[in-house]
């Protein structure tokens, strides 16, 4: 089974002008992911604002993320899930070819398909996708959520679904799946990447790290190796600057702090927009208050200025 241990990051997608894909400050950014020392990245999620993206487009991040990524150690799970499964397994196909480790596959959303519906889904993805599967169990965007049920009942009929990651804001939704299966979790919360690793968890795709990975990897690296108190220090610490990262619709706050430290602009396709200034202000007075724009303790991230 693929072993997915530590910080992957839901990379944003960085864009110019008026949406186009930024490919070369895609490219920065995976340099600095891979400095970072990441254990895997993430593109075309959520946080990539992958509804808004074409298939062609996914394909050529992918492949970018393949070739920066390869010989790092730094797996890379593409996103390949949509509401349609035919779609998703031609997605699936088509990432395989591009060379990614695993295909992170949302819950269909939209639809809202039945257990037994979305079983059938993920079981065809896995059966002629190729890739090993990371399910992914958010129910806020899908309007529906796997049952800890059938999440088992998909770990045990299909070997190659291999984790979750999951973003349904409940712990105990996390207990009762390590409970009943195998599966790896992957938080999907920042917020609760300590908690669901400390019944079992091994690790978290998130959206920190875009621009933080060390923060996050100071709550992840600990808890893997069982420091559970070195972890909480730092969970503590990151807590108030994630919490800022969702106060709008994610990747919007995102790459608002992201543009604060040079990474790439603040640019978003519709219908994703740029933060208010409101909450701009906000995100800008909690990452001074952990340190950013500091002179006596520059961000690294904030001196890889492009």
């Amino acid at each position: 089974m693929l072993e997915l241990k530590g910080v992957f990051t839901a990379l944003v997608t960085p864009m110019k002008g008026q949406g186009e894909v930024d490919f070369e400050a895609l490219e920065r950014i995976l340099d600095e992911q891979i400095k970072g020392g990441v254990a895997g990245v993430v593109p075309v999620g959520t946080t990539g604002e992958s509804p808004s993206l074409t298939s062609e487009e996914k394909i050529k991040i992918f492949e970018l993320c393949v070739r920066k990524c390869k010989g790092t150690g730094v797996k890379v799970i593409a996103g390949t899930g949509t509401n349609v499964t035919e779609t998703t397994i031609e997605a699936t196909q088509k990432a395989k070819k591009a060379g990614v480790d695993a295909a992170l596959v949302v819950v269909p959303y939209y639809n809202k398909p039945n257990q037994t519906g979305m079983f059938e889904h993920f079981k065809a993805v896995a059966d002629k996708g190729g890739l090993p599967v990371v399910l992914y169990n958010i129910p806020g965007r899908c309007g529906v959520q796997l049952t800890a049920e059938t999440v088992a009942k998909l770990r045990k009929t299909c070997p190659n679904i291999v984790a979750i990651k999951e973003s349904t804001g409940s712990l105990d939704m996390s207990t009762e799946i390590a409970s009943l299966c195998d599966i790896q979790i992957l938080s999907g919360d920042d917020s609760l990447t300590l908690p669901i690793m400390s019944i079992g968890g091994t690790g978290v795709i998130s959206v920190l790290s875009n621009f933080a990975p060390e923060r996050v990897r100071a709550i992840v690296d600990p808890a893997l190796k069982g420091d559970f108190a070195t972890a909480a220090k730092a969970h503590k610490e990151n807590f108030k600057l994630v919490k800022h990262l969702f106060i709008e619709p994610n990747p919007q706050p995102c790459k608002a702090a992201m543009e604060m430290l040079g990474l790439c602009s603040n640019v978003l396709r519709l219908p994703m927009v740029p933060v208010a200034d409101d909450t701009r202000a906000k995100l800008t007075a909690v990452m001074k208050e952990v340190g950013y724009f500091a002179e006596q303790k520059e961000s690294p991230s904030k001196k890889q200025k492009h």
